[in-house]
């Protein structure tokens, strides 16, 4: 049996509240995290991912004491991102209550921090989440939410941070990002052949076909979403009855 496919709700927080945008601006409320995060919990969903969009911008730390709550009220595995720079960080948010890390800005600026996570905490915990844009010509990697381009591209990234020990990858396509017209599939299907590691996608999600997609064209090996969740226009056990009804392996 193949390992099941995940669903995996995402939480964009910026003080103290979930937010969501469509291509990574005009940001609206979606609620508290904590009680987001344990309807999610209650209702399938296999995994949540909740990331401070503000922090690596603003220089400001994830929010410890949201980690603290979310973790006494889900009893789901959860990923948290936002302004983790350093080896300090991680123990912070681990300590929390937090099962795994996303780091994403920090990674590129320095690529050994992979290595040093996953050397004292196993490659288990962290995720690398990649932020890039397709110019027509290349996939170009993004830092600080998205704000910043760089001159990685995203699958050369992406192997460097496999080889560094790195878990998974989370790669948001900034251009579907909020769109709800489907995620970048091609791309992910390349991300999927070429590497050994999940694939978490996100950016794109609208309608339940969209993540039949991408677990069958994309390859991908979680589906991350947000305001189709937030805002009840896909309840997660009506997709997962879907994807079953459909032959792909989910945890019902």
């Amino acid at each position: 049996m193949p390992v099941a496919k995940r669903i995996i709700p995402c939480l964009d927080v910026k003080n103290g509240e979930t937010v969501k945008g469509t291509n990574f601006v005009n940001l609206r409320s979606a609620g508290d995290p904590v009680a987001l995060g344990k309807a999610y919990s209650e209702c399938g969903a296999d995994e949540l991912v909740f990331l401070d969009i503000t922090a690596s911008h603003e220089g400001r730390k994830t929010f410890t004491e949201m980690v603290t709550r979310v973790a006494q009220e889900i009893n789901i595995p959860f990923t948290v991102g936002g302004g983790i720079n350093q080896l300090e960080d991680v123990t912070r948010l681990l300590n929390a209550g937090a099962d795994k890390v996303s780091i994403n800005s920090a990674a590129i600026r320095n690529p050994q921090l992979i290595n040093e996570i996953t050397s004292q905490y196993g490659s288990q915990v962290c995720v690398c989440a990649i932020d890039a844009r397709w110019d027509g010509e290349e996939w170009y990697c993004y830092l600080n939410g998205g704000r910043v381009k760089t001159e990685k591209k995203l699958f050369e990234w992406a192997k460097e941070v496999e080889e560094r020990g790195a878990g998974e990858i989370l790669f948001t396509s900034m251009n579907h990002d909020g769109t709800k017209n489907g995620y970048a599939n091609d791309a992910l299907a390349l991300l999927s052949d070429s590497l050994c590691i999940p694939i978490i996608a996100s950016g794109g999600a609208g309608k339940k076909e969209h993540f039949k997609d991408v677990f069958t064209k994309g390859k991908a090996d979680a589906a991350l979403a947000a305001s189709v969740f937030h805002f009840g226009e896909i309840p997660v056990p009506e997709l997962k009855a879907y994807l079953s009804q459909n032959g792909i392996n989910v945890r019902i």
